[in-house]
């Protein structure tokens, strides 16, 4: 058996296109500000891939490049200048930062209305209540709409998913629990973990380990997302090793043009839903 790969780039394509079709006659364009701390590589690739894909749909993309000395201080007024201007929907501040400005004390700055990421306490404590009308983080909301596209009924499955952290593991456990799963969430404290991963009908795999999960991990016929990105020798891996999952799995995202896609388009469609917010009579 060959598994089905879950062809992200074409699930985000389709989503981009229904916003741009939203956003078009719409009297003004929503606008996003993406603010940057320091020079990053990788965070200067994520944002110039935000802004083309905001330009894709209709989206106005602000970039605030700022030094890598920049001061908590600094950051948290030009936050609060955004906050308070109505031209601005969303906000983002792009991580990592700079080792002296800690993540956790300039999110909660962001005004909640405008928390496109999802990060915002306010935010995370309303996916806790199962409130719809939160934000949802970006990567778990690309996560449950690629296992959707493939499973629209979730009712009853086993969701095991390996990694806790507050970006990815977390809201994923909450949204599949909301959608009925039986959900075990994993991770390095864990004991006989393959023998956990192969009860798993869905197996979300979200630690930053190339390879780490083979087909010893793998329930046979099981859905795997494979959340990882991971830059080696031989090139970008995930978190799963994919020809053990081609051969064991039903369904496998891809490294790359798995879920990295549909973040981005989820980013989209928060920013979207916040313009509507803002602008409901």
């Amino acid at each position: 058996m060959t598994a089905q790969i879950i062809d992200g780039k074409k699930l985000a394509q389709s989503v981009k296109e229904e916003l741009k079709a939203k956003i078009a006659p719409l009297s003004a364009a929503p606008a996003l500000a993406v603010i940057i701390v320091g020079c990053d590589p990788a965070s200067e690739i994520y944002v110039r891939n935000k802004e083309k894909a905001c330009l894709a749909v209709g989206i106005i993309p602000q970039t605030y490049k700022l030094p890598a000395e920049t001061s908590k201080e600094e950051l948290a007024a030009l936050i609060e200048r955004l906050n308070n201007n109505p031209d601005i929907n969303g906000i983002l501040v792009q991580l990592p930062l700079p080792a002296h400005l800690n993540a956790a004390e300039i999110l909660p700055l962001i005004s909640p209305v405008k928390d496109v990421d999802g990060f915002h306490p306010l935010n995370a404590g309303a996916l806790l209540q199962k409130n719809a009308k939160t934000f949802i983080p970006c990567t778990p909301k690309g996560i449950i709409k690629l296992i959707k596209s493939t499973k629209p009924d979730l009712t009853g499955l086993n969701a095991v998913i390996i990694g806790r952290s507050q970006i990815v593991g977390l809201p994923v456990a909450n949204l599949l629990l909301n959608e009925n799963c039986t959900v075990t969430v994993a991770h390095s404290k864990t004991q006989n973990l393959p023998a956990l991963c192969r009860t798993a009908d869905i197996l979300v795999v979200a630690v930053g380990k190339p390879e780490l999960v083979t087909k010893e991990y793998i329930k046979p016929d099981s859905l795997v997302i494979d959340v990882g990105i991971n830059r080696t020798a031989n090139g970008l891996k995930g978190d799963v090793k994919f020809t053990d999952a081609l051969e064991t799995a039903a369904y496998i995202t891809p490294v790359p043009n798995g879920v990295g896609p549909m973040t981005i388009a989820m980013l989209l469609d928060n920013t979207f839903e916040a313009y509507l917010k803002q602008h409901r009579p």
